[in-house]
């Protein structure tokens, strides 16, 4: 899985923190972009695929082993013992290697797991950052949190409650489809920059910055791993 603090180099992380300073230098807004590896646990995938496995492994056991036979003079065979042993190790074994394959393979958690399940956790991951981070305390609620979740491949932006008001859900819908669409070209310090500005020039019209705002939130990525 791709982590959050690999993902970008030092120059990159630069380059993010000088867009939100170029971005706030035309508006009162606090900009907060934030990068994190998942946003939830996902259990479900390893006892999916990990039954899936032991189901398979079980079946073939049960195919391909040596039963009792009537014909006389027959010693190719296991007791019924040893059978059971065999198979019930089998499908443990292969509990076990898909409960592990699906807990490091990324592409096989998501493709077990609901994308509303996955929508919900990143949500509500963004809304837990967005309070943790402070966000929701600047002076005049003007936080903006652009949050991009790598697992999930999905990007949420909240606003506080001057940034709601100007702009509206819509304005914010329409930043993060662009940023998702963006993302999907691979590049994602362009994409997160790219978002930056045109949420600096949104906002830039209605809250153009003050002679006395301060900074009030650092002007730097966040990475969650």
């Amino acid at each position: 899985m791709q982590k959050a603090t690999s993902l970008f180099n030092e120059d990159q992380r630069k380059q993010i923190a000088s867009a939100v300073n170029a971005a706030e230098s035309k508006t009162s807004c606090e900009i907060v972009p934030v990068v994190a590896t998942a946003s939830g646990r996902y259990d479900r995938p390893e006892d999916i695929v990990g039954l899936w496995l032991a189901t398979i492994g079980g079946g073939i056991v049960w195919y391909c082993l040596p039963r009792q036979i009537a014909d006389s003079g027959s010693w190719n065979a296991f007791s019924d013992v040893v059978g059971i042993i065999i198979l019930i190790g089998v499908m443990i074994v292969g509990f076990i290697t898909g409960a592990v394959a699906a807990s490091r393979i990324s592409w096989l958690r998501r493709w077990f797991t609901p994308k509303k399940e996955m929508k919900q956790e990143v949500f509500a991951r963004a809304q837990e950052t967005f309070f943790n981070k402070n966000i929701h305390h600047t002076e005049n609620a003007t936080g903006l949190l652009i949050y991009v979740s790598l697992f999930e491949r999905v990007a949420v932006i909240l606003g506080d409650q001057k940034v709601m008001h100007e702009l509206g859900q819509d304005t914010l819908n329409q930043l993060c489809d662009q940023l998702t669409a963006d993302f999907r070209e691979g590049n994602a310090t362009e994409a997160i920059c790219k978002t930056i500005q045109e949420a600096g020039e949104f906002l830039s019209g209605p809250m153009p910055q003050q002679s006395d705002d301060a900074n009030e939130l650092k002007d730097t990525l966040v990475l969650l791993d």
